[in-house]
């Protein structure tokens, strides 16, 4: 057989193509066992994936890089567990490339590789690291997160192969965009999946997860390993490989990181953090600040102080732009200070970080682990320093070492300690803008600590409201709703009415106000009088109710009743009471009670009379006999519908006349004031007729007043010479205004009269 035709051998093609597939596979177990591999040229990668990593200058792997990424090249399932700083971004982009290039994908084939972030700022991230090291792929890759337009990412979704996205947008696109398809997905990243499962995520992964084939690969790593970041795996892995690059390390941090703590009162944070900053100005911090509200007042206030570093704040109520442009500039910057919020707290690589600072308690031990990772990163030191209040000291101290995490407490010198609290009391006294901020600055700190779980650390009745809203330049303390508990749901939804009257004569209580031990206007002693049928003699007697009342005997009228007005009882009965009043209350509110009640059952009537001075009620009703006598009910009915008909004819004949009179008014006015109009443009036909103009100076350049120039008359007369009199002027302007009135002339003598007599006039 000839050598051409048994490599054509469809026979033979099929064993190179399973030897070769062996021989990768048996690389990648001789990999996996091989301990002197460090550096990424000497794994099994395709030639474009080495060359992005050469082009990005990533040359030597980390701990997790080293166990994660030959597992992953074998297509199972990774459950990694590392540090912050550790090299995770590399760790599931590399596989991704690998598996795509291996697969042959194309832009055809529509998304093959789908990775979910926690946060905006760690998806960018990753989408950036991901352009450098697939440069020479040919993959398209795209990132969907909040902020974005919906409309121009749909566009897009149908041609991509790596997706990188946050939860909430990408379930929006899934119910939105039509064309999104999820079934060729080859491989799944979740990073930071703790993060993504505290932010309240589950039920939308749960979604996600249901509609992604289950025959992918799937890559889950976190910083930390909590029971829930178990339980998902548990759901959405295979017989996964568990790798943990620092389970065997003394500490959950960086070695080369430097942490202590600091215990100060919540009043003096301010100006603690105040004094740190202007002794660190050549330095580039990072502020951790529990609230959004808070970062923005402590950003406004000390950038208003001026300490003498560039002040940048972030926080997740900021637009999308203006969050990538600050991340951007503190990316760049060499001194800067960063007030933030948890949203950079995992994930995000901010270069040379020297201080992280966080101003309040971390909610739990693995946040501060996060949050302190923003520093000391890839073998660089770093320093770390919390703040904590005396209630929060020992709880949080015990939870650090439980941790692992080596932390040692600092003193304050009080040579370094500086107030600035006059100098906010001056900024809210000067801009209510900042004194806005403050208040709600103290309330959003207050509602973090209440929202916290772990009570043994937050202590919400250990925090001094008074001297705290002092520290923040505020004149009081603000109203705090949160702090009465479920008390306050209770009462929104209690009826008002019913807990007044309970609380009714409860230790003075009033019912009507609620309040006790207050002040009384004397309209308010009077109705609290229990006396109140107290009533004048001569009324008493005509409401036989006095004294002097005279009775009626046999059932006969005495002569002094005849004026005497017949008025119901109202007395308060128990019996009447309704079931409300089981309780104790006052006279007054069961007699308002009662009668409201009273008026409902429809005591009073309404009445008129007749001719007669007969009483009858405003709405009777007819008795069935007469109604009969009238005839049967639907003559009756056509003769009510012909009736209506015939007086609805005569009233829109009238509102028809009254229209039509209306129209020829309103066109007569018309007509006239067309006419006066009209009279008015031939009065003042001319050039310049009815117009005013307003004097005007050519030499000065500028208007007259009216007082100048009375008429257009004095403004066009010539001007007086030197050698004319007052009387030549005169007499010459009156000849002017003269009008010579003559017959035709007829004959010659007649015209030689007209010449001489317009000579004279000259």
């Amino acid at each position: 057989m000839h050598f051409s035709s048994i490599i054509n051998s469809p026979f033979l093609i099929l064993i190179y193509y399973f030897a070769t597939h062996i021989q990768i596979h048996l690389a990648k177990h001789a990999l996996q066992d091989d301990k002197s591999i460090t550096q990424f040229d000497q794994l099994p990668l395709s030639k474009p994936t080495l060359d992005g990593l050469k082009k990005s200058h990533f040359v030597t792997m980390t701990d997790i890089q080293k166990q994660s990424i030959p597992l992953a090249l074998m297509n199972k399932d990774i459950l990694g567990a590392a540090r912050t700083g550790s090299g995770k971004t590399l760790a599931f982009l590399i596989p991704i490339l690998e598996s795509l290039y291996h697969s042959k994908w194309t832009q055809n084939d529509g998304l093959g590789a789908l990775i979910i972030s926690p946060t905006r700022e760690l998806a960018l991230q990753i989408f950036e690291v991901l352009r450098k090291i697939g440069r020479e792929h040919g993959f398209s890759a795209g990132l969907i997160i909040g902020g974005k337009d919906v409309h121009v990412e749909s566009e897009r979704l149908t041609k991509l192969n790596i997706l990188i996205c946050t939860p909430g947008r990408l379930l929006q696109h899934m119910d939105q965009t039509a064309g999104f398809d999820l079934n060729n997905i080859q491989c799944l990243v979740l990073d930071e999946a703790d993060r993504i499962l505290d932010m309240g995520f589950k039920k939308t992964l749960d979604a996600i997860l249901d509609n992604i084939p289950p025959t992918r690969q799937t890559l889950l790593f976190s910083a930390t390993q909590a029971k829930s970041v178990s339980d998902l795996a548990r759901l959405s892995l295979t017989k996964p490989e568990y790798v943990s690059a620092h389970e065997e390390d003394v500490s959950s941090t960086p070695s080369n990181l430097d942490q202590h703590y600091v215990t100060v009162g919540l009043e003096h944070k301010l100006d603690t953090l105040w004094g740190f900053i202007k002794t660190h100005t050549k330095s580039k911090i990072l502020v951790f600040i529990s609230s959004s509200k808070q970062v923005r007042f402590v950003y406004e206030t000390f950038r208003t102080l001026q300490p003498g570093i560039p002040l940048l704040h972030l926080h997740g109520k900021q637009k999308q732009t203006a969050r990538i442009d600050i991340t951007k500039k503190f990316s760049a910057a060499r001194e800067s200070c960063l007030f933030a919020t948890d949203i950079v707290a995992r994930g995000i690589d901010f270069p040379a970080v020297d201080w992280v600072i966080q101003l309040d308690c971390p909610e739990d031990a693995a946040t501060y682990i996060h949050r302190v990772g923003r520093s000391a990163r890839c073998g660089k030191a770093g320093k770390a320093l919390l703040f904590l209040t005396p209630s929060e000291e020992p709880g949080m101290t015990a939870s650090l070492e439980a941790k692992k995490v080596p932390i040692a407490k600092i003193n304050i010198k009080e040579s370094k300690k500086k107030s600035i609290k006059d100098q906010l009391q001056a900024l809210c006294f000067q801009n209510p803008e900042i004194k806005y901020l403050g208040q709600k600055a103290f309330i959003s700190y207050f509602r973090s600590i209440y929202i916290q779980k772990d009570k043994d650390i937050f202590k919400i009745d250990d925090l001094p409201s008074e001297k705290f809203a002092e520290s923040l330049g505020l004149p009081g303390a603000p109203k705090i709703k949160i702090l009465g508990g479920n008390k306050g749901k209770e009462a929104k939804n209690a009826s008002r009415k019913l807990m007044q009257l309970s609380r009714a004569n409860v230790d003075g209580e009033d019912p009507e106000d609620g309040k006790k031990d207050v002040v009384r206007t004397k309209y308010d002693r009077m109705f609290e009088r229990k006396n109140q049928n107290v009533l004048s003699e001569h009324y008493m007697n005509m409401t036989g109710n006095g004294d002097g009342q005279k009775t009626t005997t046999g059932g006969e009228e005495s002569e002094d009743e005849f004026m005497m007005v017949k008025r119901q009882d109202h007395a308060l009965e128990e019996e009447k009471l309704p079931e409300v009043f089981d309780i104790a209350t006052s006279k007054r509110a069961a007699k308002k009670a009662l009668s409201k009640k009273a008026s409902a059952t429809g005591i009073s009537t309404k009445l008129i009379f007749d001719d007669e001075g007969m009483p009858h009620s405003l709405y009777e009703f007819e008795d069935e006999e007469d109604f009969k006598k009238r005839g049967d009910a639907e003559s009756q009915k056509q003769a009510f519908v012909e009736k209506e008909a015939e007086i609805m004819e005569q009233v829109d004949t009238l509102d028809k006349q009254v229209a039509k009179e209306k129209k020829t008014e309103k066109k007569l006015k018309r007509k006239e004031a067309m006419k006066a109009y009209d009279e008015s443009s031939d009065e003042n036909s001319g050039d310049d007729a009815g117009v005013e103009l307003a004097p005007y100076d050519d030499a000065n350049n500028q208007e007259f007043s009216d007082e100048d120039s009375d008429s257009e008359s004095e403004k066009e007369a010539p001007k007086r010479k030197w050698f004319q009199t007052d009387d030549e002027e005169d007499r010459k302007k009156s000849k002017r205004s003269q009008v010579l009135e003559i017959e035709e002339p007829e004959t010659l003598d007649d015209l030689e009269a007209l010449s001489a007599q317009l000579l004279a006039r000259r």
